[in-house]
């Protein structure tokens, strides 16, 4: 999806996609250098990244234009993770590395490193990092909402 250019004359455009999930009561959201959405039905106490389960989307069922803006070099990915009122919001870039080709799972990584379940990288915060009234509504099991949005600046403003 592609929100409309900003009301303030600004040329940026916002290309988007929305994963639903659910949460899970083994979810800790402990890991220092990634946090992970998942398809898989469940998680044990030891997958301490994943974030949330049951996953709609991996990062090959996401849209094209997410897609094509995602392995831009040095995109602005912004990640924001909703469940029972809750939100919390990483920022994080896109790389010409990724291949986005895993179905099941989306990564998304403070650290440089790529493979195919890379969503983006050079993240703000990893699982450890989000919200711990966030995490303890998605421990309780409920649908968590993840949009990532590529914010593109398609030129100057118009003071420029």
């Amino acid at each position: 999806m592609v929100a409309p250019d900003s009301p303030l004359g600004l040329a940026v455009r916002t290309i988007y996609d929305r994963v639903s999930a659910l949460g899970h009561p083994n979810v800790r959201a402990t890991h220092e250098t990634t946090l992970e959405v998942t398809k898989e039905p469940g998680v044990t106490r030891r997958g301490d990244c994943i974030v949330a389960v049951r996953a709609d989307k991996g990062c090959s069922d996401l849209a094209p234009g997410l897609r094509r803006a995602l392995v831009t070099d040095g995109s602005r990915v912004v990640i924001r993770i909703f469940c029972g009122g809750e939100e919390d919001i990483v920022v994080a870039e896109g790389s010409g590395r990724l291949t986005l080709s895993s179905p099941v799972s989306m990564v998304v990584r403070k650290s440089g490193y790529v493979c195919g379940r890379t969503l983006a990288v050079r993240a703000d915060k990893a699982a450890a990092d989000l919200s711990r009234a966030l995490i303890g509504q998605v421990a309780r099991g409920l649908p968590v909402s993840v949009v990532i949005a590529v914010v593109e600046n398609r030129g100057r403003s118009p003071r420029d």
